[in-house]
């Protein structure tokens, strides 16, 4: 044997010696009580909590667009303003609706004169043919068939004539009230009482018809803010926990000091899909919250997150949300898992550690709602249980009969 092997056995051996050594004493300090914080099962007020954000919106607002081609001569408001129902709000140019109306007008008298000359011809050979039957009646020697025949025909030419002239003047009539319309529409009045919140054009700009985009036609936008809404977004897990009428508090950016009390007044049927991370669709529901006293100086589109209450508990027993925790089948004790022979599915288990004579042992337990930092238990505990509360590493490492301390309390500093 060479001495470089028997050098490399020599590490071999102090090595192993290290790593038995190691297991020895990893092995004592095994029972070592792990410093935990511990708490007690208590009665608690509980307020289940779905946050959400979105943006503030008027209930009522109209987007006000232009429904003719033209040049914008006069705006009369500024955006921020307050109007009135039926208020002057803008003047696209008239010149060339005025001349159409004209034109149209013209063409109507015109009809209206050929309907006049058409039922005077009718009237005419009405009385030719009244008086060429009068006399095929008297006697076949005073007039001819050939004659009455003639006269026939004259009579249904002029009917045809005064149902055309007639019928042009209704044509006629219709072209006048729809220049009227056009022309009407180059001045714009306010449908509803509100405030201008947005202004898109300025005098001088030829206003179009948004035939294809609806941003293209838009000139300005009033809206109600009589009636104030926080719409936001909630995610499908939680939008099945809302109902109508459900309290909310709702925080307003521009208003960080104050929380605006409101309610759910219509939680949307379709949902809104939008591109999240990683490629994944997000799916969200639209949640309306009507405000019950908006701020004075409120306006669309600030930033709000609402905190939606969607159920309450008085005095029900809790735990730390950070105490619950999942343990797989096999690290249940043998007490929990199900036997064998009752052919029920193995399943994981949610639960607490109890914490008895020094020693916390695993125990399932069934939670209701969650509030903000507490489950509500419905069964597995009782009031007064000491069960392991933290820390959090503490808790997902943690194995049935660990033996636990408690760790020394911190004391709060006072500002």
């Amino acid at each position: 044997m060479s001495r470089r092997t028997k050098w490399g056995l020599a590490v071999v051996l102090v090595l192993g010696a290290g790593v038995v050594i190691s297991s020895m004493v990893a092995a004592k300090r095994g029972g070592k009580a792990v410093e935990v914080r511990l708490e007690e099962v208590a009665a608690r007020d509980l307020v289940a909590i779905v946050t959400a954000s979105g943006t503030i919106e008027a209930k009522t607002k109209v987007d006000i667009s232009a429904d003719i081609t033209g040049r914008i001569t006069q705006i009369a408001v500024r955006e921020g303003d307050l109007v009135t129902r039926g208020q002057f709000l803008l003047q696209i140019d008239p010149a060339q609706y005025q001349s159409a109306v004209a034109r149209v007008e013209a063409l109507l008298a015109s009809s209206e004169a050929s309907l006049v000359q058409a039922r005077t011809n009718r009237d005419q050979a009405r009385r030719g043919l009244d008086r060429a039957l009068e006399l095929q009646r008297a006697g076949q020697a005073l007039i001819s068939a050939e004659a009455v025949e003639q006269a026939q025909q004259a009579f249904d030419v002029s009917v045809a004539t005064f149902e055309a002239a007639q019928a042009q003047v209704n044509q006629s009539r219709a072209s006048v009230q729809e220049a009227r319309d056009n022309l009407a529409k180059t001045r714009l009045t306010s449908p509803i009482s509100g405030r201008v919140v947005r202004l898109n054009v300025e005098e001088g700009e030829v206003a179009v018809p948004g035939t294809f985009s609806r941003e293209t036609g838009l000139l300005m936008t009033v809206a109600d803010l009589s009636v104030i809404l926080a719409k936001v977004q909630v995610d499908e897990t939680d939008v099945v926990r809302l109902n109508p009428g459900d309290s909310v508090g709702v925080v307003i950016d521009a208003f960080p000091d104050t929380v605006f009390s409101g309610r759910v007044t219509r939680i949307s049927n379709s949902a809104r899909l939008t591109a999240a991370a990683g490629g994944d669709r997000a799916v969200d529901f639209d949640v309306e919250v009507t405000l019950d006293n908006p701020p004075s100086g409120i306006r669309p589109d600030l930033s709000a997150t609402s905190r939606i209450v969607t159920e309450t508990r008085s005095q029900a027993l809790s735990v730390p949300i950070i105490a619950l925790t999942v343990r797989q089948h096999e690290e249940l004790p043998n007490e929990f898992k199900a036997p064998a022979e009752t052919g029920r599915r193995e399943r994981d288990r949610e639960g607490v550690f109890v914490v008895r004579g020094g020693v916390a042992t695993f125990r399932p337990v069934r939670v209701g709602i969650a509030g903000d930092e507490y489950f509500e238990v419905l069964d597995g505990l009782q009031r007064g249980d000491s069960i392991v509360a933290g820390p959090y590493q503490a808790v997902r490492d943690m194995r049935d009969s660990t033996r636990v301390k408690p760790a020394p309390v911190t004391p709060r500093r006072t500002p």
